[in-house]
């Protein structure tokens, strides 16, 4: 099993650092968040591919191999759901056609702009000079949130210049929130299909532009207040993806910094809008009442495993 390989590493050899202060107060906050989605990485994809600098992280960090995705298991509803820190229900992106003007289901909660309250608009509006970014390969991912709330907003076409412009950028900025978003996984799905030798070499690739973006926190000089957290937003089944089999709805997601328990199986239900509200609880921000995500406290020093999540018999 890969979950006990990783757990052999050396688990100081990446991103390790003090607590966050809404956990242990006595001990440095979490100051910085790098959020790396790797588009159509299934959960069964990062067990089966070689994968050594996110291998380091699990070490290092927490991780679950069970988060579920948002129905459908398509890229648009999913990604909003990260962002946005509810579901498809609440905020109304419901596929991948959807556009801000032309949507069937409206968000229960619209702002100025239109639009439902996202992780980069909350930040701004408490932190109006936190430095935030948003670098990203695929353009539908562009869709889903107001650019106003972000201060370098840039699409690449590859995803080598994804994750280079992205480092580039944490290194000269030493940003608040940067968002990263690749997509090669999820085409290699789609052209070779999930599984296939092709789709884990393009997880191997994606581990690579992994440790650009790392190699670009440490040059920052940041690594050791940075929380770095590496999610999906579906996995697949042959060559498509958008159903409700385990395959497609299962991701994996880790979290390794400051605060962040080391070598630990996250076991609680974990969605995409279990993100969002994890960066505000990381950041010490309010949380919109309209959000249904809860942070995973679990994953932070000093917290444990819900009580009840589940019934009893």
């Amino acid at each position: 099993m890969k979950w006990n390989q990783v757990n052999r590493l050396a688990t100081a050899v990446l991103l390790l650092g003090p607590c966050t202060a809404s956990v242990a107060p006595a001990q440095e906050p979490i100051k910085h968040i790098v959020v790396i989605g790797i588009d159509g990485l299934s959960a069964s994809g990062l067990r089966g591919a070689e994968t050594p600098v996110m291998d380091s992280l699990i070490a290092a960090g927490s991780a679950s191999w069970s988060a579920r995705t948002v129905l459908p298991s398509v890229s648009s509803p999913n990604w909003a759901s990260i962002l946005l820190g509810a579901g498809p229900e609440q905020h109304g992106v419901t596929s991948n056609d959807w556009k801000l003007e032309t949507h069937t289901l409206p968000a229960v909660v619209r702002g100025s702009d239109g639009r439902f309250p996202s992780i980069f608009s909350v930040l701004k509006s408490q932190h109006p000079d936190a430095q935030v970014g948003s670098v990203y390969q695929w353009e539908g991912f562009g869709r889903l949130y107001n650019h106003a709330f972000v201060d370098y907003d840039l699409r690449q076409s590859t995803a080598d210049s994804t994750a280079a412009a992205a480092a580039h950028y944490i290194q000269e900025n030493r940003p608040v929130l940067t968002v990263v978003h690749l997509d090669h996984v999820d085409g290699a799905g789609h052209h070779y299909g999930h599984g296939s030798p092709a789709y884990f070499q393009a997880i191997s690739k994606a581990d690579t532009l992994v440790g650009q973006l790392l190699d670009g926190i440490k040059r920052a000089g940041i690594a050791g207040e940075t929380l770095v957290i590496i999610t999906s937003d579906h996995g697949g089944i042959g060559k498509g993806h958008g159903g409700e089999t385990p395959e497609e709805t299962t991701i994996p997601l880790i979290m390794s910094g400051p605060g962040i328990k080391a070598g630990y199986q996250l076991k609680q239900p974990i969605y995409p809008y279990d993100i969002a509200a994890t960066i505000a609880f990381a950041l010490q921000l309010k949380r919109p009442y309209v959000w249904i995500g809860r942070p995973i406290r679990a994953a932070f020093t000093g917290a444990d495993q819900p009580e009840n999540e589940g019934l009893s018999d």
